[in-house]
């Protein structure tokens, strides 16, 4: 391994020991806020340090099955276990390069998921309907929280716009990669002569925002509270407990009707809308922030799409890796994780290309 990287992980292996005797520092326990910051530190250091470690060990081991491999009596048995040990060093360096890599600093929070409609009328719906159940299972299958915040949804099932909120550790690390327009290939329900059609929908992953990470001035805020509906546009409530915010200066909106209680949906709006505030804010700080809303979505076109799912073939296709799996049905019941897998490698190697 190159002597530069060695070194980063010298320094490393060297903080995590002076983190250790910090934070057992009464002075430093007192501090409430700077101790659990230097707790976290420490935490985010150790696996680095761990691997680095083993790296260490295995290296002796080699140069010690070296200098054994001139022995006459025991040469033979060290050049075999040489030669077993030299083949554990390249994969244990690209595990330790990944610690290298720089870490999204949002992939540990909880998950603002937006899906919408987009060409294709009903079908399209039906589609954004579809993908609303897909993320509600995989977040179930993975032992996250979901909870649908916003439905606008048509009086044959689908599903005009939805907002969810999915929390857990890790969510958005792992469902960052979903953004972009998805496409559909199917024969519709609505469809009377069989022909296959080709619809889309938008998926916008957000990370949510705590209180304190984005300041929104009272003033700023046009609050308005309205009756929740539901299907057909029936009242399911007698009280004004919907309630829709809109940021004045941005001219973002946002509604919630999930909850029975105006106070309740007045927060998970104020939610939804401080990520996208710090998406937007972020993305003018950052023109390549992966997570910029109007990037992620684009138009809504068919002819811009990330993923296609063709019913007829029984096939899902990624188009950003060219990943192509023949479980459609598994997928859109939630099973996401082969795609998200080989999206997280791709991201990988892409960073270990840049390190090199």
């Amino acid at each position: 391994m190159d002597a530069k990287y060695l070194e980063k992980f010298d320094w490393m292996a060297r903080r995590l020991e002076e983190l250790s005797i910090a934070v057992a520092q009464p002075d430093i326990i007192a501090d409430l806020p700077r101790w659990q910051s230097l707790l976290r530190e420490r935490a985010a250091l150790e696996p680095a340090v761990s691997a680095y470690h083993d790296y260490q060990k295995l290296t002796g081991e080699i140069a010690d099955a070296r200098e054994l491999s001139e022995d006459p009596e025991l040469g033979e048995t060290a050049r075999e276990e040489l030669k077993r040990l030299e083949a554990q060093v390249p994969p244990l360096e690209q595990a330790l390069l990944l610690h290298l890599i720089p870490r999204d600093p949002d992939d540990d929070r909880n998950v603002i998921l937006e899906v919408r409609a987009g060409a294709g009328g009903d079908e399209a719906s039906l589609f954004a309907a579809m993908l609303m159940r897909m993320y509600l299972r995989y977040a179930e299958r993975h032992g996250l929280t979901a909870a649908v915040l916003s439905v606008n949804d048509t009086e044959i099932g689908g599903v005009k716009e939805a907002v969810l909120s999915v929390t857990g550790r890790g969510a958005f690390s792992r469902l960052k990669y979903e953004s972009g327009v998805h496409r559909i290939q199917r024969v519709p329900v609505t469809e009377a002569n069989g022909k296959k059609q080709t619809s889309t929908a938008t998926v916008a992953v957000l990370p949510e925002m705590e209180d304190v990470e984005v300041d929104i001035k009272p003033d700023d805020l046009r609050i308005d509270t309205y009756r929740a509906s539901g299907h057909g546009g029936q009242y399911i409530n007698r009280t004004d407990s919907a309630v829709r915010i809109t940021h004045l200066p941005t001219g973002l909106v946002v509604t919630c009707q999930d909850e029975k209680s105006q106070l309740k949906n007045r927060e998970q709006a104020m939610k939804v809308l401080k990520s996208r505030l710090y998406d937007l804010y972020r993305t003018k700080a950052d023109s390549e922030y992966a997570s910029n809303r109007r990037a992620q979505v684009g138009t809504g076109e068919r002819n811009e799409r990330i993923r296609t799912y063709n019913f007829n073939e029984g096939r899902v296709t990624d188009h950003r890796i060219g990943l192509t799996l023949y479980r459609v049905d598994a997928i859109v019941d939630g099973d996401l994780d082969e795609i998200i897998d080989a999206l997280t490698l791709d991201e990988q190697a892409r960073k270990l290309r840049e390190l090199r």
